[in-house]
C-alpha cells in the first residue's frame, strides 16, 4: 500500500480553494498510485482562525463530509484530513478518514489540546479510532496528541501498525517532526505519518517538514519549508530486520 502526506500553505478561512486544493491532490497523488493521503489540521476552514470555527463548524454527515467523500470516490483515493466539527453546543477539532470509494472509515477528536486558542474553542475528545486499511490496522491522531507517548502506546496496545496525524505544528518547533515522531515511531515499533502546513495564517508562522517515520524510527520521506507531496511504500516497512524493532511493547514493567 502507497501512502501519501500533503504538505501546503493554510487554508485561512478559503473552502472553496481548500476544496480545489484536495481535489488536485487526490488526483495526483492516485496518479502515483497512492491509496490514501493525509491532510493537515483544521484544513477547513483554517487552524489559525478561532473566529471561524464556531462559525462555519459542520456536523458529520455535513456538506464538508459530503463533498470529501465524493471527491475521494471520483479520484479512487482516500482521504484524512482535519476540520471543524460541531456537535450541539459543543465544537471539536477533529479528523475523518475515508477510503478511496469514499467510505468513511472512522472519525476522532482530538485529545490532547494545544494553547489557550485551542482551548478557548474546542472541547477536548475522549476516545480513539481504530480501522482497516490497505491490510494494515490504522489510527489517527491530531498534532499534539503524538506528543504524548502513552497515547502512541495505548493505540499500538490496541493492534496499530500506522498512525495517520493531520497537524499544524509552528515554527520553532522542528523537534516534534525531527525527533519527537520518529521516536514515537520506533517506541511502538509502527510508521507514524505526520501533514504539517507551510507559510503562515493570521500572523502564525508554521514549521512545514512533515514526515513519514517507519518502525524503526528511520525517516522513509520528509519534506522541506515548502508545498510537498510524499509518497512511501508502507510494503517497505515490512522488510525491516525484527532484530532492530523496539520491544517496549513487550517488556514494558510498571512499577507498584
Amino acid at each position: 500500500m502507497k501512502l501519501a502526506v500533503y504538505q501546503g500553505a493554510p487554508t485561512d478561512g478559503d473552502e472553496a480553494g481548500a476544496f480545489a486544493r484536495i481535489e488536485r491532490c487526490l488526483a495526483a497523488s492516485a496518479a502515483m498510485g497512492a491509496e490514501l493521503v493525509v491532510f493537515p489540521e483544521l484544513f477547513l476552514p483554517g487552524y489559525n482562525r478561532p473566529d471561524l470555527h464556531p462559525e462555519r463548524a459542520q456536523a458529520q454527515g455535513g456538506d464538508w463530509e459530503k463533498r470529501l467523500a465524493a471527491m475521494c470516490g471520483a479520484a479512487g483515493c482516500g482521504l484524512a484530513v482535519g476540520w471543524a466539527e460541531r456537535d450541539g453546543q459543543d465544537v471539536y477539532n477533529v479528523a475523518s478518514c475515508f477510503d478511496r470509494t469514499g467510505h468513511k472509515l472512522a472519525h476522532y477528536r482530538k485529545v490532547q489540546l494545544f494553547g489557550p486558542m485551542e482551548r478557548s474553542v474546542f472541547r477536548p475528545g475522549d476516545a480513539y479510532a481504530l480501522f482497516d486499511l490497505g491490510g494494515y490496522r490504522a489510527a489517527l491522531l491530531i498534532c499534539y496528541d503524538v506528543e504524548f507517548a502513552h497515547h502512541v502506546r495505548a493505540l499500538a496496545d490496541q493492534g496499530a501498525e500506522v498512525i495517520l496525524v493531520p497537524t499544524a505544528n509552528p515554527a520553532g518547533f522542528g523537534n516534534v517532526s525531527d525527533l519527537l515522531v520518529p521516536a514515537r515511531a520506533m517506541e511502538m515499533a509502527l510508521t507514524v505519518a505526520y501533514a504539517n502546513y507551510h507559510g503562515s495564517e493570521a500572523g502564525l508562522a508554521f514549521g512545514g517538514r512533515s514526515v513519514i517515520a517507519g518502525p524503526d524510527g528511520n525517516i522513509l520521506a520528509k519534506a522541506g519549508p515548502g508545498e510537498a507531496l510524499l509518497i512511501v511504500d508502507l510494503a517497505a516497512t515490512k522488510a525491516v530486520d525484527e532484530n532492530l524493532l523496539s520491544t517496549q511493547q513487550q517488556d514494558k514493567r510498571d512499577l507498584p
